[in-house]
């Protein structure tokens, strides 16, 4: 899905009078830019489903979240009793009515079971927020592992068709965003809805007609929400646009901040920022603007209600058919009629778009998985490394053929250098050897199995690969070397780290073999981190090797040396070695020369040259190459 992701403003409960109840300003949840579901129902369904283990805990939490509103509730009615109490002891006093007295007694009672209702109030919302708590923990905890074992299943091709971004999206920022409304939204969900019906219920029960006074200002309120959001939404995209814009500009001009400075171009990248800056300005403060106008607009509708309530309630309880008493817990329930009306107008923005976020974790799961591996896949205890590609086809997309029948027969311990123009097919004959792509047609045998008859864990942990792109982990320099053996040793490792000729570099860390490494490992030069994934498939000890231009990012010297390593690691083992230096794999038992997917050349170094075809052109263009540099020079 290419669809935009927002950052969303959560509930923070319940604000008081003239405060809006979304975190982050007036009507944060109803301002933001709402990513909306493909299909709500379904995937609201089989969000749901996931509750089913705990169907018992949820009904608990709806349970206590229904006591704990009700006894809230109730609240303002017996706060009036002790109003309408006090009350009528002060009129009586200032009647000079013989024994008139203000009954504290009762006043202290009811005080005390206003206390009492207060405290079950909390304890009970306490409970519905532990429980609830739990069981959207266990639901998100079953979602996540549900996807991380999905993407463990998941082929090669899938990560190369899509970004790492859109992958970690899903993975983190949707499951947050599922997590947060399970976790808070949900409940607040639940005491709005039951607040609004029992506010309603508790003025109906004391005066019919104030609480028609107070729905008579309902369509107003709703009216002036839904223009200004249907107006701020527009500025809160925009905002959204230019952040989104603003993050980009300051992320690149980060990470390549040393070519800005070499070209002289911080000028321009300050403008830039200015430009892009000032967007985000000018639609910030109209998105703030015009959505902090709902809240004193509401504000306004409402005590005008208020008025009309007062002054009605005060005509009526001159005519005694109502109590002091009553009419201050009205006006109470009026202004709390306002705050879940506006929880449940934010919270349909929230749940579209968690929809949106739970149908992208679907989405995931749903995709196609790899072939699964056979039950009682043959195991080869000790592999000799004899690889035999026959007829083999693969294409990455249906129509547009790459490799065609492929024949290709190397012997244990034989070195095979791969050669070919960018895009000829050698990092895909590597795929396919690792079974990272399964192959169309034909079959690629091992020792003399099919590869697909084996389990993909066994058939990979007989390679060791090391390839131009250098991948470690943050940790440290032992860990990462550490990475190609379970269990090794710290002889094993120094021995894989002087074999690879890393060693004197290490040590001349500040703390050598525990050296921390940074993100990115980016406190070791390039030819640095090569040497340690060198000495990471060297203490792997595998019976089949793959070197993708292992020695591109290492000096002339660097690469003499590591080429010595290779030659006593490979010896034995069955290795293959993509090379574009063409000079580096003079030695090789056999050059496979690759063009558009074929097999155009086979042979030795030698035989090749003296064929004078493909593979000639290649090696003399790069010494021609070579010698005009020299002669620039």
């Amino acid at each position: 899905m290419s669809t935009q992701r927002t950052t969303m403003q959560r509930p923070g409960g319940f604000g008081g009078p003239g405060r809006g109840p979304m975190g982050g300003g007036p009507m944060g949840g109803m301002m933001m830019v709402v990513q909306k579901p493909k299909n709500f129902r379904a995937t609201l369904f089989r969000l749901l489903g996931y509750f089913k283990p705990q169907a018992f805990a949820l009904v608990i939490v709806l349970v206590t979240a229904i006591i704990s509103t009700v006894f809230n509730i109730v609240g303002p009615k017996v706060l009036g009793l002790a109003t309408t109490k006090l009350f009528e002891g002060v009129v009586a006093k200032f009647r000079h009515i013989p024994g008139a007295a203000i009954d504290f007694n009762y006043i202290g009672t009811v005080l005390l079971i206003l206390a009492g209702l207060y405290i079950i109030s909390s304890i009970f919302g306490y409970i519905q927020q532990y429980i609830m708590a739990g069981v959207a923990q266990k639901t998100v905890y079953r979602l996540r592992r549900e996807v991380d074992e999905k993407l463990a299943r998941l082929p090669l091709k899938f990560y190369d068709s899509r970004t790492h971004g859109e992958i970690m999206s899903r993975a983190v920022n949707d499951m947050d965003n599922i997590s947060n409304t399970l976790q808070q939204s949900f409940t607040q969900f639940i005491t709005s809805a039951v607040t609004l019906i029992g506010v309603i219920v508790m003025m109906l029960t004391i005066s019919p007609i104030l609480t028609t006074v107070v729905l008579v200002t309902f369509p107003m309120s709703i009216f002036v929400t839904t223009v200004i959001a249907k107006r701020s939404q527009g500025y809160f995209r925009d905002q959204q646009r230019a952040l989104g814009q603003l993050n980009g500009h300051v992320e690149e001009m980060y990470t390549g901040h040393k070519i800005v400075k070499a070209f002289g171009r911080e000028r321009d990248s300050l403008a830039t920022f200015d430009d892009l800056n000032n967007k985000l300005y000018q639609a910030g403060w109209r998105a703030q603007f015009v959505s902090g106008m709902i809240m004193p607009l509401m504000n306004f509708i409402g005590n005008i209600g208020y008025v009309f309530v007062a002054v009605i309630g005060g005509v009526m309880v001159t005519q005694r058919s109502i109590s002091i008493g009553d009419v201050q817990a009205f006006i109470q329930y009026a202004r709390q009629f306002t705050m879940p009306i506006t929880q449940l107008a934010s919270f349909t923005n929230i749940i579209q778009s968690t929809m949106a976020s739970a149908e992208r974790v679907f989405e995931l799961l749903d995709e196609a998985e790899e072939i699964p591996d056979p039950v009682n896949a043959p195991a080869i205890a000790a592999p000799r490394g004899a690889v035999e590609f026959q007829h083999v086809s693969f294409s990455y997309a249906p129509d547009v053929p790459l490799i065609e029948d492929l024949n290709i027969s190397v012997k244990p311990g034989q070195t095979i250098a791969i050669v070919g123009p960018t895009g000829a097919g050698k990092t895909t004959l590597v795929n396919l050897l690792m079974r990272f792509y399964d192959v169309t047609s034909g079959a690629i045998r091992v020792d003399g199995v099919d590869i697909r008859d084996l389990k993909r864990g066994d058939l990979r942990r007989m390679f060791g690969m090391v390839l131009q792109d250098t991948w470690l982990f943050n940790g440290t320099i032992r860990e990462n070397i550490a990475y190609g053996r379970e269990g090794a040793t710290e002889e094993q490792i120094v021995q894989a780290a002087k074999a690879a000729y890393a060693d004197h570099f290490i040590r001349t860390l500040p703390n050598n073999y525990d050296t921390v490494l940074s993100e990115e490992a980016s406190n070791l030069s390039q030819g640095q981190k090569q040497l340690l994934t060198i000495a990471r498939a060297i203490l792997a000890d595998p019976a089949i090797l793959i070197l993708d231009e292992a020695t591109s990012s290492v000096d002339t010297r660097t690469e003499i040396n590591i080429q010595r390593a290779m030659l006593t690691l490979m010896q034995g083992r069955t290795s293959f070695v993509i090379a574009h230096r063409l000079s580096t794999i003079r030695d090789a038992d056999l050059i496979l020369v690759m063009n558009h997917g074929r097999i155009v050349e086979q042979g030795t170094h030698q035989e090749l040259l003296a064929r004078n075809g493909f593979y000639a052109d290649l090696y003399n263009s790069q010494f021609a190459g070579q010698a005009l540099t020299e002669a620039a020079v």
